[in-house]
């Protein structure tokens, strides 16, 4: 039986999704809230900034961009094949490249707060 990386990138893509429809949806109601100038003080700049700082809240931001930058990587790639761009392995090298690409961004950008 042939190897595969498909495992690898599912899981990716499963596990941004689940964490996209949980947590997606809170954010966009806090940061609604915040924007409308009914933010909690839990949403302040100092706290927020402080979370960032620390190595837990370091570790929980880069998981959760990395999970939703490869699932919407997979998404972007199914759509471009659903669209008729049939060269598959140019679609998903690129799209899964971005993905990488951000996901070590993100890490240096952490690591530098």
């Amino acid at each position: 039986m042939a190897k595969s990386n498909k495992p690898i990138f599912w899981s990716l893509f499963a596990a941004g999704g689940t964490l996209a429809a949980f947590l997606a949806p809170v954010l966009v109601l806090l940061f609604l809230l915040a924007s409308l100038g009914h933010a909690p003080d839990l949403l302040s700049y100092a706290k927020l900034h402080a979370f960032a700082a620390h190595w837990f809240g370091k570790l929980f931001l880069l998981v959760v961009i990395t999970l939703f930058l490869w699932h919407a990587a997979h998404r972007l790639r199914v759509t471009v094949y659903d669209f008729g761009l049939r060269q598959d392995s140019i679609a998903a090298f690129v799209f899964y490249i971005v993905a990488g690409a951000g996901t070590i961004l993100s890490a240096v950008y952490l690591l530098r707060i």
